[in-house]
């Protein structure tokens, strides 16, 4: 993503390394076509087993498929890369590389990573999740929608043919962001699916070094988010400090405790970045204020509800997956929403035409 500045090698293990305060890594097998996963493999060497827990994801098929530029490397249900008798024989030769890679003989959750339509929705897809953690491959599964924001019918679906199946999801969530994965939770109640929450800084915003006159690299990834919203970040975080001081937070730690206040939310992702410039705060005091997390939630209901308030962003995006705006042939990250979504939209009381499109321009 070209986040900041980039890291010296040995900088970066010590920062990844488990201990002192954080004790789970997460990876996927895509990012760096292979590279992220060896250099896992070099922060894991000599940690016990025992001292961590290991996610990885799978899904994108670098091995066999081309890469769209920023879309990533055709899913692994590309039709043209496969049929369906080869699901299986593709998620376990790609979670036996990563796991290699990775210098582990298992993953302690595995996640099926930015699926396509199939992958929602696909029997053999899931089944073969399952007998990969049946095998011992893996200790528990789940999904990672994305890369971009939505998916919303598409997880809730996932959960509603597969709950059973699935024990942990990743969505984007953090207080500036409740929306669209807000409209998950209830589902993910329904089916006991523990979530991931990732972009919990929300850019940034929430480590206090990103501010209006933020200068990014040309190549950042954050630029590509839409209007000023480093600006409206910083107006909005500018009303929550009092009620970090008032607990003895910081805005990053509010932003997790808000997080965590969320229904079935289990972990909080924030992204660790080393920002660019003379006065960016090092990447290791980040991370050492993401250790110092109280366990137990400090925030109020009426905070909560005042933080979710305050952050309210429905309709500030297009979104991916099923949508009510996309009507032509479905690609690797949109749809139509078709007879049996719209059905369960129903069901969900979600309305596609007023919670589920850009509203505001």
């Amino acid at each position: 993503m070209h986040f900041g500045e980039e890291l010296e090698e040995q900088r970066l293990i010590e920062l990844l390394r488990p201990g002192r305060g954080i004790d789970t890594l997460i990876t996927a097998d895509a990012y760096g076509a292979g590279g992220a996963d060896e250099l896992v493999g070099r922060v894991l060497e000599g940690v016990p087993r025992d001292d961590y827990c290991l996610v990885g994801a799978v899904g994108h098929d670098f091995y066999d498929g081309q890469r769209n530029g920023a879309k990533g490397f055709q899913r692994f249900t590309d039709a043209t890369l496969r049929g369906a008798d080869q699901y299986a024989s593709y998620l376990r030769m790609a979670t036996e590389k990563s796991l290699e890679r990775c210098g582990v003989d298992n993953f302690d959750l595995l996640l099926l990573h930015n699926p396509d339509r199939v992958g929602y929705s696909s029997e053999v897809v899931w089944n073969a999740m399952a007998q990969l953690r049946d095998e011992g491959l893996t200790g528990q599964i789940g999904v990672a929608p994305g890369p971009a924001n939505g998916f919303t019918l598409d997880i809730i679906d996932c959960f509603e043919r597969f709950g059973e199946m699935i024990d942990w999801a990743m969505v984007i969530l953090n207080p500036f962001e409740p929306w669209p994965s807000g409209l998950v939770l209830p589902a993910a109640e329904k089916y006991d699916v523990s979530l991931i929450a990732r972009v919990v800084d929300f850019g940034g915003i929430f480590h206090g070094d990103v501010t209006p006159g933020h200068q990014f690299g040309e190549s950042d990834h954050r630029c590509f988010r839409p209007g000023d919203w480093v600006e409206a970040g910083s107006a909005k975080l500018d009303q929550l400090r009092p009620i970090a001081e008032r607990h003895g937070l910081t805005t990053l730690q509010l932003a997790c405790q808000w997080t965590l206040a969320q229904p079935m939310v289990e972990c909080v992702v924030p992204t660790l970045i080393q920002e660019m410039g003379p006065d960016a705060r090092p990447v290791e005091e980040k991370r050492a204020e993401l250790a110092a997390l109280p366990s137990e939630i400090l925030l109020t209901q009426e905070e909560i509800d005042l933080i979710s308030k305050v952050g309210d962003n429905a309709g500030c995006m297009a979104l991916k997956g099923a949508s009510p705006v996309y009507d032509d042939v479905p690609v690797a990250d949109a749809w139509p929403i078709d007879e049996q979504l719209a059905k369960l939209a129903a069901r969900w009381e979600i309305d596609p035409d007023s919670q589920l499109r850009l509203l505001q321009a």
